[in-house]
């Protein structure tokens, strides 16, 4: 075996280093450029909503992993274009609280949507901002440990039910983030997560449908 003299690879070793810096160098105007406006700062408002969507947007993720992947591909495949999804807008909504110096966690959470809302004629009006539950459309420990458990077709319909309500819930809390937020980075980001979530509970109530499954109430979940 022909030993690689030790200059030789001083030699090697420098080239690459220099070849990763430029490369590094290069690419970074494009990371800079697809990275979404960061708001100067949050009102509490804000915070209160980002800090609420994380938690909602983790429970998501959670649901996605624990979905069998054995079962059906079309399920399988919404589940990773959820997870995709939300792992981006969290990594978003975590950097302005970072920002903003607060933790991620809401020790109030939902207050700010069962605050005052806007005047009449503000806003869509479309969600409720009275609901008994801490969090709309949360799934419950049972649920979470059924999902985990299902196999097959049971994975896919009980997954369906769960994220679809999930999403309802979203766009409840999205809507009302809505309303209440003057423009900015945050009110952009909630009307996207409107459109989204949206789209993507209208395709998993079809798929409910076609296979004869009921979908749950919204504020089923704990």
């Amino acid at each position: 075996m022909t030993t690689v003299p030790a200059w030789l690879r001083t030699i090697a070793l420098a080239a690459l280093v220099l070849l990763s810096m430029v490369l590094g160098a290069a690419l970074r105007p494009l990371v800079v450029a697809d990275a979404p406006d960061s708001p100067a700062a949050l009102d509490a408002t804000a915070i209160a909503f980002v800090q609420d969507m994380v938690a909602h947007h983790e429970q998501a993720l959670i649901m996605a992993q624990q979905l069998d992947p054995g079962t059906d591909p079309v399920v399988v495949r919404l589940a990773q274009q959820i997870r995709d999804a939300q792992n981006t807008e969290m990594g978003t909504m975590l950097g302005w609280l970072r920002l903003a110096g607060v933790t991620p966690t809401n020790p109030e959470p939902m207050a700010w949507m069962r605050g005052p809302r806007p005047a009449p004629g503000h806003g869509h009006g479309a969600s409720d901002a009275e609901s008994s539950d801490p969090m709309p459309g949360m799934a419950t420990r049972a649920d979470l440990d059924a999902l985990a458990a299902a196999r097959g077709h049971d994975a896919a319909m009980l997954f369906l039910q769960l994220m679809q309500r999930h999403h309802v819930g979203g766009v409840a809390m999205a809507q009302a983030a809505d309303e209440r937020l003057t423009d900015g980075p945050v009110r952009r980001t909630a009307r996207e997560m409107i459109t989204e979530q949206s789209q993507e509970a209208g395709t998993m109530a079809l798929l409910l449908a076609q296979f004869g499954a009921p979908l749950l109430p919204v504020n089923a979940g704990g």
